[in-house]
């Protein structure tokens, strides 16, 4: 019945915790070009959002949860010709999830849970082969992978229809967890449905290449706070239902 975030608190904290029972939340943010309106941190807030409502219901369950300091560099080679975006090779993020998972487990820690708002596939390739060496070395680990059918249907069509990068969805929650971060520019916007889904299927491998010059896709203009609460909200289901069978022992 505990929230702890690691970044805040004390180490005499985390020792009073029951560290063997407690799910460690890891979430991976990215530091990339997400239009004129957005940050470069945007991944970051949507996925520190979604720690924070996944580990309230956790915590409503009778779990402890620690939430480790969100990863804010990781590999974004499509935002890679935009300035501020800052791509590392997908092999360093491999080894930097399995030190941390390394780090967790020699304090004690058993149950592991990747939760990721940056959805470049060379990253998401990185965590499942991290995800699967992490589990190898006897740690449980789940990963709700938000590109996956069974998540991406529950966040609005315009999620599902892939056109989603600095859209609706995320600028939705960037409105509802930071509103001054959002830039004016935002609500002259035209719509962008180029889907970034297919063009990675056709093997295109930058936003200008799959028809996002200025590194947005979807319906900035019609984000809502009210709308981002409600994705958060959805998103932290989405962690909650994925780190529950943790909680219970084989």
């Amino acid at each position: 019945m505990t929230v702890c975030w690691l970044a805040t608190a004390t180490y005499e904290e985390v020792a009073a915790l029951d560290r063997a029972r407690a799910v460690a939340v890891v979430p991976l943010g990215a530091t990339e070009a997400h239009g004129p309106h957005l940050p470069l941190s945007t991944d970051g807030i949507i996925v520190e959002a979604m720690a924070r409502a996944g580990a309230e219901r956790l915590s409503a369950q009778g779990a402890t949860v620690v939430v480790v300091p969100t990863v804010a560099l990781t590999p974004a080679p499509f935002a890679n010709a935009f300035p501020g975006t800052l791509s590392i090779r997908p092999e360093t993020l491999v080894a930097l999830l399995e030190d941390v998972a390394d780090g967790l487990a020699a304090q004690g820690f058993t149950r592991l849970a990747l939760i990721s708002a940056h959805l470049d596939p060379t990253h998401l390739g990185a965590v499942r082969e991290a995800v699967e060496t992490i589990r190898t070395d006897g740690l449980r680990v789940a990963f709700p992978d938000l590109t996956r059918k069974a998540c991406a249907s529950r966040l609005g069509e315009e999620f599902q229809s892939g056109a989603c990068h600095a859209g609706r969805f995320e600028t939705s929650i960037v409105l509802a967890e930071r509103p001054e971060l959002v830039r004016e520019v935002r609500a002259s916007l035209a719509p962008n449905p180029n889907s970034l889904s297919v063009a990675i299927r056709a093997g295109q491998a930058t936003f200008a290449e799959a028809g996002g010059p200025r590194a947005y896709f979807g319906w900035p203009a019609d984000a809502t706070a009210e709308e981002g609460r409600l994705f958060i909200d959805t998103l932290g289901a989405i962690l909650e239902e994925a780190a529950l069978p943790l909680l219970h022992d084989d």
